[in-house]
């Protein structure tokens, strides 16, 4: 399948170069040169090709290595800016961190700003054009072992990768000064393979050899690039990929009956199924609660009514005291002892509550029974036990007087 190749610039104005490459055939199909972003939908015109691999110049993305400690995971990947900060001229936050391949605990990372990268998907977008990957030119060059560095020239750029995760791009007549000066700094002669007719030999400490490819400068790139497996689009930048023409037309439709289907039949069964669950357990903690509060409810139809029953009974008074008034009174006892009921029964006559009470030791049940007899009841203490590192002991309480 033929595949678009575009080499956009740093500025809009820069020009723009492209090819149609055949990975069947290894050749450039078709190729040119714009003068700027503003013609990328000249493109249109020439293929019909919209989904490009898009080459970025080098200059603007950085390609540097962090040593990682032991075994990278997630949030150690996420910490690499802030390891990297104190070597960047701008803030973090400013910058976008792609990453690359990872060799032992060196973890390879291309840093670019995100305004940098907002600038290439927008001339894209604009243009109708979407970038099936986001490439440093400088990673598009042959990573060739017979020599140290291999340096290809297009237009007015010079272009040289250093390395598996090295390179530079720039004018060339900034970029040869700047070679002159890296290879003084190798302590041998650096061996630099150029692809395109380019004149290096009276550059210091590099010895040239020429293996001019019969493509041309787009032809090399996008030959290379077409087997890059690093790209930028990662992370906020990730391409969606698109559905198909036929999938576009009959999306929204099968989506309705889905949801027709779906939503009408099975969730709705669905949630009556979970519904007389909930409305089951509902009705058993219902029960155990009346049980626990009301022992000797009897049976019942039902639950409300009995319950309204009961507690008139209750606030039915003997001796001119309710049940409900005599808690009442007790509040403050039980809340000084940090004592809590755990039954209570309430005889009508004598006027009594009897309470098997919890406490968390022997001093509680103490306190609570003369917080009690301070508020004008009178208690009589049965057994005690103690469970469960609690105390446990059953108190008959009178009326006050």
């Amino acid at each position: 399948m033929e595949q678009l190749v575009v080499r956009l610039g740093s500025d809009q104005h820069d020009p723009i170069y492209w090819a149609v490459w055949s990975p069947q055939s290894q050749d450039v199909i078709a190729s040119g040169e714009l003068t700027g972003a503003a013609q990328l939908s000249d493109l249109t015109e020439r293929t019909s090709l919209r989904n490009a691999i898009v080459l970025v110049p080098g200059a603007d993305v950085r390609l540097c290595q962090v040593t990682l400690p032991g075994k990278a995971n997630r949030k150690l990947l996420s910490a690499i800016p802030f390891m990297l900060e104190d070597e960047l001229a701008q803030d973090i936050s400013e910058l976008f961190f792609a990453m690359g391949p990872k060799q032992g605990n060196e973890q390879s990372v291309a840093i670019v700003s995100h305004s940098q990268m907002a600038q290439w998907l927008a001339w894209l977008t604009d243009a109708g054009f979407s970038a099936e990957a986001l490439l440093p030119d400088t990673l598009a060059l042959p990573d060739n072992t017979d020599s140290d560095w291999v340096a290809l020239a297009i237009g007015e750029q010079l272009i040289v990768r250093q390395g598996l995760w090295q390179g530079m791009q720039g004018e060339q007549q900034y970029l040869t000064s700047l070679l002159a000066f890296q290879a003084k700094q190798q302590p041998e002669v650096v061996s630099l393979t150029a692809l395109t007719e380019i004149d290096l030999h009276a550059v210091p400490n590099i010895e040239q050899r020429n293996d001019i490819a019969e493509l041309p400068p787009m032809g090399v790139l996008a030959k290379h690039a077409d087997k890059a497996s690093f790209s930028l689009l990662q992370g906020q930048y990730k391409t969606k990929r698109e559905h198909n023409a036929v999938w576009q037309v009959w999306r929204t439709p099968a989506i309705l009956l889905a949801v027709v289907l779906v939503i009408s039949v099975a969730d709705r069964a669905l949630q009556l199924v979970q519904l007389q669950q909930q409305n089951a357990r509902l009705s058993e903690q219902i029960d155990a609660i009346v049980a626990q509060g009301f022992p000797d409810i009897g049976t019942y139809r039902n639950v409300r009514i009995k319950i309204e029953q009961e507690m008139q009974r209750l606030e039915q008074n003997g001796a001119g005291s309710s049940m409900l008034v005599m808690l009442s009174q007790l509040g403050p006892a039980f809340a000084n002892s940090q004592v809590t009921p755990q039954t209570l029964r309430f005889d009508t006559n004598n006027t009594e509550i009897r309470i098997q009470a919890q406490g968390k030791d022997f001093n509680a049940l103490d306190t609570f029974k003369r917080g009690a007899e301070a508020a004008g009841f009178e208690v009589q203490q049965g057994a005690i036990n103690n469970r469960d590192d609690k105390v446990i002991g059953t108190l008959a309480i009178r009326g006050a007087r």
